[in-house]
């Protein structure tokens, strides 16, 4: 058998192996993160731009650092615990491959700190900085994974550092402004179908008549089952701004309208390969399949930097809060984000060629909710709310990394005012998420194989807060 044929042409070949890098962001719904008041929380984050309870308000409208009239500082915890399990349901394995697991749980617990600082300078101006994590996702399945081909860890983190000024414009009126300083650190992994690039690689070597077409069958025999795994990591830093303000309507109600800008990341990285070993061959495939290989790793899987454009939406809030009397408060917010900003994932070389493209074509979202304050006494504060959250991911374009559907919150909390300085509160929310479908390739069902199924998802969140007035 002749090896002597140029690597080059088997390059060439073997151009339209894709990888399976399907990097969905881990950016709620999606990969928003609405977790950044551990107060507000226990009302699902009701009233939000209005309530303007303590710093935390920051975040969820500057303007309502004016009705504080006290320097202060709060700390909050969130313990978010996705329960993510695929259920299959036809699916297919890739050539070459098994069909593999289904996954385990692809949830975890996630540990998420938030901090806020606000200061009256006057009876008109206040100053605050926030700090926290509007967005982060984190889902890893079994290597085995069924879906393996198309998405193992996604990890997202970012963390928000935001200087705000509020002015109280009247008596009845304030304005708040913001900027935002953002950093994202990305990873994702997957596997490779090895096994599948070696067998495309030898039969189109063979159709341009650079090795025998009869070394193929042997070929595609001692081959089977070799996966590779990559690795991509990216990360940057961006800014963005906020706005928002707050109107007493009467002395018990009041309206609040809160926006916060997009902000486009352009993430700088590097994508690594980890290579199979290839097995023990007969002498005379061990050349051939050894140039193959070389071929491909050249080729596809070499280690390099990447680059990749991502947006991250903007989003509108408007609330309500009204007092009905010394035991009652209730509250209402509608916010709107414009996830439609994420058409794809695409990281790029270097260079400039395509290492992985993944359609996203998200949608606008809506996240409705409402809520209550129950005052037991000078002690004791209990809340409860109910929130439907939209999701902007389409069952044509959902992936393992981000199986997202609409859900339904339903919250708890309570408050102790431990003394006139401090005082501690508790929120527990449980989210049910309808069921998500997949019927999903990404993009070569003989590379990847077919996913296809349903995903049984629920999310449990428990929250602490300490807020201390100076």
């Amino acid at each position: 058998m002749s090896t002597q044929f140029r690597r080059t042409q088997i390059a060439a070949a073997i151009g339209t192996f894709t990888l399976a890098l399907g990097a969905a962001p881990a950016f709620g719904a999606a990969f928003a993160l609405q977790e950044t008041s551990g107060s507000a929380l226990g009302n699902a984050f009701a009233g939000g731009a209005a309530s303007a309870e303590d710093a935390t308000t920051l975040w969820s409208n500057p303007a309502g650092m004016s009705r504080l009239d006290s320097m202060q500082v709060a700390g909050v915890v969130h313990l978010i615990t996705p329960s993510i399990r695929f259920r299959n349901d036809g699916s297919a394995a890739a050539a070459f491959q098994p069909l593999g697991s289904g996954g385990g749980d692809a949830g975890g617990i996630n540990v998420v700190p938030n901090f806020y600082f606000s200061m009256p300078i006057n009876n008109r101006v206040s100053i605050g900085i926030g700090v926290n994590s509007p967005f982060g996702l984190v889902t890893e399945y079994d290597d085995d994974f069924i879906g393996r081909f198309q998405g193992i860890k996604s990890e997202v983190k970012t963390i928000n550092v935001n200087p705000a000024i509020s002015w109280r414009v009247a008596d009845n009126f304030a304005v708040g402004v913001g900027v935002d300083w953002q950093r994202v650190d990305a990873e994702f992994t997957s596997a490779v179908n090895y096994s599948a690039g070696l067998a495309q690689a030898a039969q189109q070597a063979a159709a341009a008549g650079q090795i025998p077409a009869a070394a193929v069958p042997s070929i595609l025999a001692a081959v089977p089952g070799l996966t590779a795994k990559s690795r991509v990591k990216a990360d940057d830093s961006a800014w963005g701004w906020n706005v928002g303000f707050l109107w007493d309507l009467t002395p018990q109600t009041r309206l609040g309208a809160h926006y916060r800008s997009s902000i486009k990341y352009n993430a700088t990285g590097d994508v690594s390969f980890d290579l199979p070993t290839l097995p023990a061959l007969p002498p005379q495939l061990a050349p051939v399949v050894g140039l193959l290989a070389n071929a491909i790793n050249s080729a596809r899987l070499n280690n390099g930097g990447i680059r990749s454009d991502i947006e991250v939406p903007d989003i509108a809030n408007v609330s309500v809060f009204s007092r009905l009397d010394d035991r009652w408060d209730v509250m209402g917010d509608v916010q709107y984000t414009r996830w439609s900003v994420l058409k794809d994932l695409t990281f790029k070389r270097t260079s400039g060629s395509v290492l992985a493209s993944t359609p996203e074509n998200f949608d606008d979202v809506w996240r409705v909710s409402v809520g209550a304050n129950y005052r037991y006494n000078d002690t004791w504060m209990f809340r409860g709310g109910l929130a439907w959250d939209q999701t902007p991911v389409n069952t044509a374009d959902r992936t393992p990394r981000l199986p997202d559907n609409d859900r339904f919150w339903v919250s708890l909390g309570a408050q102790y005012r431990i003394n006139k300085s401090l005082k501690a509160d508790a929120g527990f929310t449980y989210i049910f998420v309808n069921q998500p479908d997949i019927n999903q390739t990404a993009g070569s069902a003989t590379a990847n194989g077919l996913l296809k199924g349903t995903y049984d998802s629920n999310v449990v969140i428990v929250s602490g807060q300490l807020t201390y007035s100076f």
